[in-house]
């Protein structure tokens, strides 16, 4: 019997879609502790200043801020604290040449669940000058209007 794979997304990061141009997307794990864990299942996980980092052959998320897990003891995590990604060699490779192209950086787009595990998405993206963003904004609300036009006509 197949099992089927299912994702239930946890957190998105919207300013990385505002902010920047997403090229590629790769799928990482982290290592997490078990208070880390049960925060983010509850979907207490800030994306927003967060990038990716390769240090030393290892990829590395920086500024995620994971809550403090409620029902945690004195032996809960620090908030802010550098996580380790878990990632093929080759795929750290390529994550460090394209950082490595000036104007590029690694953002972690979305978290979710799959197979009872937590992935983190990571993007490579450039970054969106102020016209860019503007046009974006001026496509989606055209796209908004559209779609009420046509909505209005089929009633």
């Amino acid at each position: 019997m197949a099992v089927a794979t299912e994702e239930k997304v946890l957190a998105t990061n919207r300013a990385a879609f505002h902010n920047y141009h997403i090229s590629a997307k790769y799928e990482a794990g982290a290592v997490l502790t078990g208070t880390e864990v049960k925060s983010v299942l509850d979907g207490r996980i800030q994306l927003k200043e967060s990038y990716v980092a390769v240090r030393e052959g290892e990829a590395w998320l920086f500024n995620a801020h994971i809550s403090p897990y409620a029902h945690g003891n004195r032996a809960n995590h620090d908030p802010l604290r550098t996580r380790k990604l878990l990632l093929h060699r080759r795929e750290i490779e390529k994550l460090d040449q394209a950082s490595a192209i000036q104007g590029m950086t690694l953002v972690i787009t979305r978290v979710y669940v799959k197979t009872r595990k937590i992935k983190f998405e990571i993007g490579i993206a450039k970054g969106k000058k102020l016209y860019d963003k503007r046009e974006t904004e001026l496509r989606r609300i055209v796209d908004r209007e559209t779609r009420a036009q046509l909505k209005q006509r089929n009633r």
